[in-house]
């Protein structure tokens, strides 16, 4: 009916466009927040020029982005329906699973009787165990870390339990095993989304540097989302960046672990060469990471740039059948006091042959109605979280 073989599925992870209604909820700076909007004033103007052209700037006031008169894409916004604002929860629900209670976070650190089983289960003691920056703790306790062979555990604003180790000291495999230890532990009440583990280096000029060999080991999701029902129907899922870890390996066919925004865009590139369709669903990372934990807004808009400058190979390769979604997990602004997530509405972009062009697709009730958009264009049926929008998004074969 629709003429959809494939769906992109790119996630700008945590690009919000402005705090949802119950912000203040989640922490005081999220009703402050608008990562995009905030972003583009505090370096005097974003560009990105295509973003531009697909209605970016149609959805709110982007310093740099004006409204397009003849968006080529349709555009909308999305708000959020789980409780939380974390990467597990916001693409989750893009997948059809509601979080009706957030997973569970430590600003004191761990409590001791998870510290006691974790440590005797590797076998050593272990560092830290507090809320802190991933850069900074390895900075504190690195040289600790080195002499003793104990792995530095901490937290942060998210529902994380990370561990950081010098690849010299604590190999990489091994370092994987332990976090298959502490996601064995960490259940019931203590199920927080991710665990981390977080390889570094050096001394470099001084410094311990964290390393491309991260690995996410994610909670498992309660029930089958689109990915499975996909997978089942005999269609392909084709993950790039860190949705294979987030969706603990189920509903995936074929994966391609890309470490940062280019390497991103490049596996996204790589899968659309291939003949296959199905669902290509990327997360690119380096908004969240790099930039709006840090509070860097300049880095946050190159890195914004950069990804606007390779849309046109995106756009490039697509097939008449194919279907093009940008969206965001949630929030981070970067130019408020807080380095977690924010509470934000995100946006929603869409681009094919067969899309309605200039079509404003409104404000979504829920993060699903994308899933369930997905659902029915590819033939795989209602889902029961969200409402399709395809109709409305796109162009028909019937009179």
């Amino acid at each position: 009916m629709y003429g959809i073989d494939r769906v992109i599925l790119i996630v700008l992870d945590s690009v919000g466009i402005g705090a949802l209604p119950d912000a203040a909820e989640y922490g005081e700076q999220d009703p402050l927040s608008n990562t995009l909007a905030h972003t583009a004033q505090a370096v005097g103007g974003l560009d990105l020029p295509h973003f531009a052209r697909l209605g970016l700037g149609n959805l709110l006031p982007i310093a740099g982005v004006p409204p397009f008169p003849q968006p080529s894409g349709a555009f909308g916004r999305m708000a959020e329906g789980s409780k939380g604002k974390d990467t597990m929860t916001g693409h989750w629900e893009i997948a059809g699973l509601c979080s009706s209670t957030p997973f569970p976070t430590y600003p004191q650190g761990f409590p001791q009787e998870i510290i006691d089983e974790f440590e005797a289960r590797i076998g050593r003691k272990v560092l830290g165990n507090y809320a802190a920056s991933g850069t900074v703790i390895i900075q504190d306790l690195g040289d600790e870390h080195v002499r003793t062979g104990y792995p530095i555990v901490y937290t942060s604003a998210d529902s994380v339990f990370q561990i950081a180790a010098h690849e010299e000291v604590i190999p990489p495999p091994e370092l994987y095993e332990m976090c298959r230890i502490a996601r064995h532990i960490l259940t019931g009440e203590h199920n927080v989304g991710r665990v981390i583990a977080r390889p570094f280096v050096g001394p470099i000029d001084g410094k311990y540097v964290r390393t491309e060999e991260r690995r996410d080991f994610a909670a498992e999701p309660p029930h089958p989302t689109i990915l499975d029902r996909l997978v089942d129907a005999g269609r392909r899922v084709m993950a790039v960046g860190k949705i294979e870890d987030i969706f603990a390996h189920h509903g995936i066919t074929d994966v391609i672990h890309s470490t940062n925004n280019m390497a991103g865009v490049d596996a996204v590139l790589e899968f659309m060469g291939r003949s296959e369709g199905g669902l290509i669903f990327a997360n690119l990372v380096d908004f969240d990471m790099l930039y709006g934990h840090r509070n860097n807004p300049r880095g946050y808009a190159d890195a914004l740039h950069q990804v606007d400058v390779r849309l046109p190979e995106v756009l490039s390769a697509m097939r008449a059948g194919d279907l093009l979604f940008f969206t965001a997990d949630h929030g981070n602004d970067p130019t408020t006091s807080s380095t977690d997530h924010s509470r934000e509405y995100v946006p929603l972009l869409a681009a094919g042959a067969r899309v309605r062009a200039g079509t404003d697709l409104g404000t979504r009730d829920t993060f699903a109605d994308l899933g369930a958009t997905i659902a029915d264009v590819l033939g795989i049926g209602e889902i029961p979280l969200g409402t399709s929008f395809a109709a409305l998004l796109l162009k028909t074969d019937s009179p």
